[in-house]
């Protein structure tokens, strides 16, 4: 017996050390099987009961027998293959693929507005990697010079009127077409800066550029956008020497309308405003007589080197000095209110105010609160204007009277063209490109229709409804700006002229003139309301319009980022 069991050592006890962890225990058969229940089986095995759809190929493979399965001979795909019920075109989109999350790749179809806007509203570190679509150096594009090209770009479009977001999505295309990264533009009322970081070992590049002059000219404002256009547009090649040059022409390109063209069309519009509100044909000529005379009044003023607040005083005091005049002298029958509401309608500064309304709405509050200040200084002109003149006329005996409404219903046709016409009138005073007049005019018509239909026929509040058709002005505005890729403001400020409060504002100053102060600062209040129903719808429009257009975002998901939810903290 002790020679069959082996050697020596064989018969050394075993001791606890010595004895694997793995081996059963004296008494138990090796060779007995542990029941089949007890085996350890797959994670990725499928469970008893449920039958596996057979591999496809090229999934990976985990074949094989499933312990436990129903069938042996079935075959269990990869762990990492999607499941049977998801669908590459149908994809939730909480789900996220096995090679990572999709890239962000902006559509090309969308203007430059509206991709550098999404990636204005994206994290940093979110962005992509910017595409160099105008050729550089070896060396590398000219940080210096792009960034002096994109502050004069910058200034040009701010001067002219348009929105701070709108400024920093055009300076950020402008750097992104020449290859810099990491460039940031901020936009103030009077302050235009951007930064460039190169890397995070190398020293920051930091532009600014103060805007001192502003000047009202749509036409330079298109051409400025196409240069934008052409820089970004791939098929396109504009160096800095063209960029340069095109920018320099547009600098120097004259206004397209002379200033006595100017003064026609301030005297047209308050023509066409006091038929609008009632008046006829010898109402619009006072009327145009007032306002042109105001317009020279204030040109004289400018070229004397007085601010902008007087030349407003001046403007306003001409319309209201025919309207006294015509109550002296007793031609009630040519509504001498009509002629100072006509007058005023040339002169509220509706294009600042809808532009320091966005500014706000879209996060800009430092220029907004600039813009909208600046807006108040010029109210106050005008009612300084006005005041001085209706104070006078009270003195001198002028029997104006607050209560005479202008309520003309029975003339639909003749308001529809005379807001037609004052569209016109203000589209030539904003020095707009003539392949645009057309459409700001019908824009404003079409404007006067939906105000006239819901206040007038449907006796819907005059705030609601001018907040609705001002809407629509942005919508349609958005729709043609983006059809031909310009600036939206040709065809939306001009729109908004018949919309205008003059008559509220008007009414409230010759209350506040003859001691009812009380029912002054409400017509006024009613003023205020209706400029911002217009402010906000114009707005409104803009944004509910890109829900109509292609947008920029994730390839076939989201859209473009809003702002984060603050809850007022």
């Amino acid at each position: 017996m002790v020679a069959e069991q082996g050697g020596p050592e064989d018969q050394k006890p075993q001791s606890d050390e010595a004895r694997s962890a793995f081996t059963p225990p004296a008494g138990v058969d090796r060779r007995a099987s542990v029941p089949d229940d007890d085996h350890p089986t797959s994670e990725f095995a499928v469970p008893a009961g449920l039958t596996a759809e057979p591999q496809r190929p090229g999934t990976g493979s985990a074949s094989g027998s499933a312990p436990g399965s129903g069938s042996g001979s079935e075959t269990i795909g990869s762990a990492f293959a999607p499941p049977r019920t998801y669908s590459a075109q149908h994809s939730p989109p909480a789900f996220t693929p096995a090679h990572g999350s999709p890239m962000i790749r902006l559509t090309k179809e969308a203007p430059w507005q509206d991709r550098m806007r999404t990636m204005l509203r994206m994290p940093v570190a979110e962005r992509p990697a910017p595409e160099t679509v105008q050729k550089a150096d070896e060396a590398g594009p000219a940080v210096p010079r792009v960034l002096d090209l994109t502050l004069r770009i910058g200034e040009l479009l701010l001067a002219g009127g348009e929105g701070a977001e709108d400024v920093e999505a055009a300076m950020f295309a402008v750097t992104r077409s020449y290859g810099l990264d990491r460039c940031e533009p901020t936009v103030t009322f009077t302050l235009l800066s951007i930064s460039h970081q190169p890397s995070l070992v190398d020293d920051p590049v930091t532009s600014s550029r103060t805007v001192r002059r502003r000047a009202t000219d749509y036409t330079r404002l298109a051409a400025v956008f196409r240069l934008i256009d052409d820089i970004t547009t791939e098929d396109v090649e504009v160096s800095l020497e063209e960029a340069y040059r095109r920018l320099a022409e547009i600098r120097r390109n004259r206004h397209p309308y002379s200033g006595w063209v100017l003064t026609l069309a301030a005297g047209g519009l308050a023509g066409a405003a006091s038929v609008l509100l009632g008046g006829g044909p010898l109402v619009f000529l006072v009327a145009a007589v007032g306002a042109m005379l105001g317009d020279r009044l204030a040109w004289l003023c400018a070229g004397r080197g007085l601010p902008e607040f007087y030349q407003f005083v001046a403007a306003a005091m001409p319309p209201a000095a025919l309207g006294v005049a015509l109550t002296l002298t007793h031609w009630s029958d040519l509504q001498p209110s009509a002629v100072i509401t006509g007058g005023l309608f040339a002169l509220l500064p509706g294009r600042a105010l809808v532009a320091g309304v966005q500014d706000g709405l879209t996060g800009f509050y430092i220029t907004a609160a600039a813009r909208l200040l600046e807006v108040m200084y010029l109210f106050i002109g005008i009612v300084v204007g006005v005041l001085l003149v209706l104070y006078l006329g009270l003195q001198l005996g002028a029997q104006l009277n607050p209560e005479a409404r202008f309520v003309a219903p029975d003339r639909p046709v003749v308001q529809i063209l005379a807001s037609m016409a004052l569209c016109f009138a203000f589209a030539i005073l904003l020095q707009q490109d003539r392949s645009t007049v057309l459409a700001v005019t019908l824009n404003g018509g079409v404007a006067w229709v939906i105000y006239g239909a819901m206040a007038r026929t449907g006796n819907i509040s005059p705030v609601a409804a001018t907040a609705t058709a001002a809407g629509l002005v942005g919508l349609f505005g958005q729709l043609l700006s983006r059809y031909r890729y310009t600036s939206s403001l040709p065809f939306i400020t001009a729109a908004i002229g018949p919309l205008l409060p003059g008559s509220a504002t008007y009414f409230g100053l010759l209350a506040v003139a003859q001691g009812r102060v009380n029912a002054g600062l409400s017509s006024l209040s009613t003023a205020v309301a209706t400029a911002l129903a217009i402010a906000i719808g114009v707005n409104l429009g803009s944004e509910i319009s890109r829900l109509f257009m292609r947008v920029p975002g994730a390839v076939g998901g989201a859209g473009r980022r809003a702002a984060k939810r603050t809850r007022g903290f």
